[in-house]
């Protein structure tokens, strides 16, 4: 095979790979503008067409929000069922303004925390009790979701910080060699 049959075979390789979106497990936000500022966890059915997704992310004002995403008829907003590690919870989820369905706001520290350190939920819509509950294994959630959060530090506010240091270092006198005179 020649060179240029090779670079044909590669450009169609990488061509025919599917695009990105929502897939089963824990990787970046695949949604236009937001990189690596999401961390998506998909249920392991998940396709492109019908997708449950829980998502951590860094919010405008470097605070973390947790959203649920999915491709539910009627929407995300609502009471959402969970059994976190055998533990069952609900969660309300709010309509919001981000690219996902909608947030949860209440007792969404322990959610995140749960997130990051169990090792499986089960999620449906309140509203679709006939419906199957939507696996999301956790596994790699942890390092997803910290890497995501890397930008949402706790700022320390302009009036907070160290002040720039008013002592002026004179380095014209340094340390002097051994034998030499000062």
């Amino acid at each position: 095979m020649g060179p240029h049959r090779a670079a044909g075979l590669i450009l169609f390789l990488v061509m025919a790979q599917p695009a990105f979106a929502q897939a089963p497990g824990w990787q970046f936000s695949p949604l236009s503008g937001e990189g690596d500022r999401a961390a998506m966890g998909c249920a392991r059915e998940a396709t492109q067409e019908n997708f449950t997704c829980l998502v951590v992310r860094c919010e405008d004002d470097f605070s973390n929000g947790v959203h649920v995403h999915s491709s539910r008829f009627g929407g995300d907003a609502g009471t959402w069922e969970m059994t976190l590690d055998r533990e069952d919870r609900s969660f309300i989820a709010e309509k919001s303004g981000s690219p996902y369905g909608a947030r949860i706001r209440e007792d969404a520290d322990l959610l995140l925390d749960r997130l990051r350190h169990g090792t499986f939920v089960y999620l449906r819509h309140s509203g679709d009790e006939h419906a199957p509950f939507a696996f999301i294994d956790l596994n790699g959630s942890m390092k997803t979701i910290a890497e995501a959060l890397y930008w949402c530090a706790p700022r320390v506010p302009p009036q907070e910080q160290n002040a720039v240091s008013d002592v002026d270092h004179d380095q014209s006198q340094g340390p002097s060699k051994l034998g030499e005179e000062q």
